[in-house]
């Protein structure tokens, strides 16, 4: 009895004691559950709900008024251009092909003489410049041009600057070239006598080709100068001021050189033989050294505008004479800074940061501005109303000096 007593107490023992295998049976199901909040993004619950407005969290933005400056304005392709030609554009164009066609004349009839080859290579810069003029007036009929985008801020106006940079380093160049032409020919004719010889033969020939030579030279550069007013803005920025007394048409460094030697060189075959050779390598190489010399002056006058500079009408005298007008106006205690720049032929900018005394109104302010504006154009732009200026746009800022 004690024994099924004791079996009985343990079983029931067993009974009470916790299972560690507590297996429960659960149902698996093959539908898809529905997500609540698929679609919804985390962070805005509160943008649809009934919080009234000024309570909400995210606020909408306030509209924003559409862009003064177009992002951008189309280009036009040649087609486009083409048939925007107008009857004038078209013969200038016209011209600038037989330009082209006249330098490379005088090129083949040069011959022998170095004159008539670097005289070639300025009617070659004439036509080239012609041909930057002609794609420029063309390019003006489209609205890309001039006005400003954010792409291009000052319209596309500033890649005429880069072609007038281009233009320089063929001038360049071309000086290198004739300077080592030269060289080669007075070495090859030393000591040589046979060449004296060859040329007495074609003396006559040579009067007649370079006559021709010179006639094409000096009739293309004056269609070019009064028919296209070539290199007129070139000139403008280059200041050539031992130049500035002449005729308009002397006045322009480009035209002078190229109407000067073409009627030297007419005269050269009337000239001794031995006088003849000296002095054709004498205003070959002074040909180069104006072509270099031109050059580096347009090099830098061009290089100052795509870097943003201006280096003053007549150098920084021009800039430092305004700045001192300035500071002599009543009212104005001292200019605190100043910066000016030409961005393009016809486009001048200039900040000015001035101290003024107390006791200047609005109206003050505006004729001040106004004052200041036109006194600056007119010193360095020259006026308005001559054709070819540079327009100026001027940016003031005014601030209190704080001793008054």
């Amino acid at each position: 009895m004690a024994t099924e007593a004791e079996s009985l107490h343990n079983a029931g023992s067993a009974a009470d004691a916790p299972n560690p295998f507590n297996f429960q049976t659960q149902v698996i199901s093959t539908t898809p559950v529905k997500s609540q909040n698929v679609g919804q993004r985390r962070g805005h619950r509160y943008k649809h709900s009934s919080v009234s407005a000024q309570h909400q969290i995210f606020q909408e933005p306030p509209p924003r008024p559409p862009p003064v400056l177009p992002a951008s304005l189309p280009t036009p392709t040649i087609k486009e251009a083409w048939r925007s030609l107008q009857r004038d554009q078209r013969m200038r164009l016209y011209w600038g092909l037989c330009h082209v066609a006249i330098a490379m004349f005088i090129f083949y009839r040069s011959g022998g003489s170095l004159a008539a080859m670097a005289l070639s290579h300025l009617v070659f810069f004439d036509a080239g410049s012609a041909a930057v003029c002609v794609v420029v007036d063309v390019l003006g009929n489209f609205e890309v041009w001039r006005r400003s985008s954010i792409r291009h801020p000052f319209g596309l106006e500033r890649a005429e600057i880069l072609a007038g940079f281009a233009m320089s380093i063929f001038l360049l160049f071309g000086g290198f070239d004739l300077l080592s032409h030269n060289l080669k020919h007075i070495l090859e004719s030393v000591g040589d006598h046979e060449a004296h010889h060859e040329h007495e033969h074609g003396h006559g020939h040579e009067r007649i080709s370079l006559d021709v030579v010179s006639a094409a030279a000096i009739a293309s550069t004056l269609v070019s100068a009064y028919g296209l007013k070539n290199h007129a803005r070139i000139a403008k920025v280059m200041r050539v001021s031992y130049l500035a007394t002449l005729p308009s048409i002397l006045s322009n460094p480009f035209h002078f050189f190229t109407l000067f030697f073409s009627a030297l060189i007419s005269l050269l075959p009337m000239l001794s033989i031995s006088l003849y050779a000296w002095l054709d390598r004498l205003i070959c190489a002074v040909i180069s050294l104006a072509m270099f010399s031109l050059g580096m002056r347009v090099a830098v006058a061009q290089g100052l505008m795509l870097l943003m500079s201006y280096g003053g009408n007549r150098g920084d005298v021009g800039v430092t004479a305004v700045l001192r007008e300035i500071e002599s106006e009543s009212g104005i205690a001292r200019v605190d800074g100043a910066q000016f720049w030409q961005v393009h032929y016809g486009l001048c900018m200039a900040n000015l940061k001035l101290i003024i005394t107390n006791g200047y109104d609005e109206l003050a302010l505006v004729k001040l501005r106004n004052r200041i504006s036109a006194l600056i154009q007119n010193r360095l732009g020259e006026g308005y109303g001559n054709g070819g200026n540079v327009r100026w746009e001027v940016t003031l800022e005014t601030t209190v000096d704080a001793g008054t």
